[in-house]
């Protein structure tokens, strides 16, 4: 129930956070990202809320709430953040994906629950590319699928094995060069 930083020697730099309930406490964080600024978002995901802090770890603020609502979460596991300071939740037990500005108000939602294309079964990894397309680890479909920023569905691959190009529950995703 904490975040630790790290320099790029793998140097401890500083922790923040504890359990509980409260601004800055966690119960089971999952998600993590960073914005172009060096803000650092973390799905808190039992609490079902998005939490954002200063690269130092000082409390910003929060979002969202237990449902099915827009802006609500049913464990949001995964997120990401695009150069426009967009961010995007895999919210996982939901079986969509929410983009918020970067103010976090809602803009937009897409999925359900599936195998279809642009349907989910447990999302949990979500990243953006340099243009702004956004992957998703659709880990009980065994697949990731790949979409516009708006939620336009664009191609999909990977299948259940041990095989080049097959997954067994594949659950972080990330992408370079990052979107910022």
């Amino acid at each position: 129930s904490r975040i630790q930083k790290f320099d790029s020697n793998n140097e401890f730099i500083t922790k923040w956070g504890s359990y509980g309930l409260s601004d800055g406490q966690f119960d089971y964080p999952c998600g993590i990202a960073v914005d172009s600024s060096g803000n650092v978002y973390v799905a808190d995901t039992s609490i079902h809320r998005i939490q954002k802090f200063t690269s130092s770890g000082v409390f910003i603020t929060k979002w969202g709430s237990y449902g099915s609502g827009n802006g609500q979460f049913d464990w949001a596991i995964g997120i990401a953040v695009d150069s426009s300071g967009n961010v995007y939740v895999a919210d996982t037990n939901n079986s969509r994906i929410q983009k918020f500005d970067s103010n976090n108000e809602f803009i937009t939602k897409w999925g359900s629950e599936g195998e279809g294309n642009g349907q989910f079964d447990w999302a949990v990894g979500i990243t953006v590319d340099a243009i702004g397309n956004v992957y998703v680890m659709d880990s009980d479909n065994n697949r990731i699928q790949k979409f516009t920023s708006s939620g336009e569905f664009i191609t999909k691959w990977g299948s259940e094995g041990e095989g080049d190009g097959q997954f067994s529950w594949p659950c972080g995703i990330d992408c370079f060069p990052r979107p910022f």
